[in-house]
């Protein structure tokens, strides 16, 4: 196809880690096709945004995004811009209302799509859009990974739970996993190409396997992974507790990949609150499997996500939210004010917070919160950790970085006797809240 020869693209990802992987789908598609990859938006011939739609930030970061596209249309009138992923799922015909200088927009089941879409759109200047999703999660399709030692896998997609507060099973779809078979199979792959580090990826991981009926479980992936060759490191995300199981976590503790950092995100610590939301568990159980996953793994880095400002969310509540983290001590929250999603029961109930009490209430926790988060980081003062380097921090070339299987970044000053992908000792000089500094162990 000679009118690719000379063509470029340029991909914009917002959100999860799910979303990374399925732009790196997009790439492989694109440098299939003969497209060859910029940063410079001028020189584009395709730009593509997979974007988000969990918060309402995400949304309104992406269409101010798409609107500044506007002046690169008028330019370059053949330029193609779609755009994909949640919000492509969620918005569909709506955008090229709100934006008719785009082109195409593609849902989160029909990523496969992307090439004969462009083909169309190089023959009949015209909107066109795929957003079924009653077609398979899963395509066979090119893959352009975007970084040289970690690779994503996903090894489902989609969600069962319908939180009340949450759009991602309006537009992920059902719950559907991938063969053991199949995620082995590019595992070995990308240990072959000389991958160290994967993450399995999925909306809730815990759920793996469960839609086979075969008594394929989340368990049983852990100990098929853990026999592949050349692989240093596992990670895994997301774990929701209502799945998770002393099994599991039995299974990861026994692996000898699988990294001793878990994600349990316990949203909010009033057992009214979490019923709201339709959690499906009690901060008992979810205490439970904490203590057992401790005893298992004393090392264990804990990590959570908590929603303040639910609708109905009392100052008693939220006060038992804190006491929760004062209970769990969590190396780290993520933490985030609560977003109405249009189309979730959540968006329509009572009780809906203020947002300058929504604020508020986001300062008090991450202050309690930022207390423990420092304390474990300076807990980790005068060790050393093997990190993977990943190369220079954002802000300061000077300064490289890499993350302890436990997944705390470490940044030391580059004396340039590393490259990135390297696996090297590094010595924890100062704990900061948010980061480790420290320095190369030679």
């Amino acid at each position: 196809m000679d009118f690719q020869r000379n063509q470029f693209y340029h991909i914009i990802s917002y959100g999860c880690q799910a979303n990374v992987s399925d732009s790196e789908h997009y790439a492989g598609q694109l440098e299939a096709l003969g497209y060859h990859h910029t940063e410079d938006l001028d020189m584009a011939d395709v730009i593509l945004v997979n974007t988000c739609c969990v918060r309402e930030t995400a949304e309104d970061k992406t269409l101010g995004k798409i609107g500044e596209f506007k002046h690169l249309k008028a330019k370059n009138p053949d330029l193609i811009i779609a755009i994909t992923g949640c919000m492509a799922q969620e918005w569909q015909d709506k955008l090229f209302k709100r934006a008719p200088h785009i082109d195409l927009v593609i849902g989160t089941h029909n990523i496969h799509k992307l090439i004969e879409l462009i083909e169309k759109r190089n023959s009949k200047k015209a909107h066109y859009m795929e957003a079924d999703m009653s077609l398979p999660a899963f395509h066979d399709m090119p893959v352009k990974r975007f970084q040289n030692f970690f690779a994503w896998i996903p090894i489902m997609n989609g969600c069962n739970k319908f939180c009340t507060y949450c759009i991602v099973p309006y537009v992920r779809g059902r719950e559907v996993s991938r063969p053991i078979d199949a995620i082995v199979e590019e595992i070995k792959k990308v240990a072959a190409e000389g991958y160290k580090e994967i993450t399995l990826l999925g909306q809730n991981v815990n759920s793996y396997g469960l839609d086979l009926k075969d008594g394929t479980d989340f368990s049983k992936l852990v100990k098929a992974v853990d026999a592949i060759d050349g692989i240093e490191r596992v990670r895994y995300m997301t774990s929701h507790p209502k799945d998770m199981t002393f099994a599991m976590i039995d299974a990861i503790a026994e692996s000898q990949k699988i990294v001793n950092h878990m994600h349990l995100p316990i949203q909010c610590g009033s057992d009214e609150l979490l019923k709201k939301m339709n959690r499906g568990y009690t901060t008992e159980h979810y205490l439970e499997l904490v203590d057992y996953a401790r005893k298992r793994m004393p090392d264990l880095v804990l990590t959570t996500d908590i929603i303040v400002g639910f609708p109905g969310e009392t100052e008693a509540m939220f006060q038992d939210t804190l006491d929760l983290l004062k209970r769990v001590q969590y190396d780290m929250a993520y933490t985030f004010i609560y977003s109405p999603r249009t189309g979730t029961p959540a968006a329509t109930m009572e009780g809906q917070i203020p947002q300058d009490e929504k604020s508020r209430r986001l300062q008090r926790l991450m202050d309690v919160q930022n207390v423990y988060s420092l304390q474990k980081n300076k807990e980790m003062e005068n060790q050393v950790y093997d990190v993977i380097v990943e190369g220079p921090t954002k802000n300061d070339a000077d300064h490289w970085f890499g993350r302890t299987t436990g997944n705390k970044m470490i940044i030391w000053e580059n004396d340039g006797s590393v490259a990135i992908g390297d696996t090297v000792p590094v010595a924890v000089d100062k704990g900061q809240t948010w980061v480790l500094k420290g320095h190369l162990v030679h």
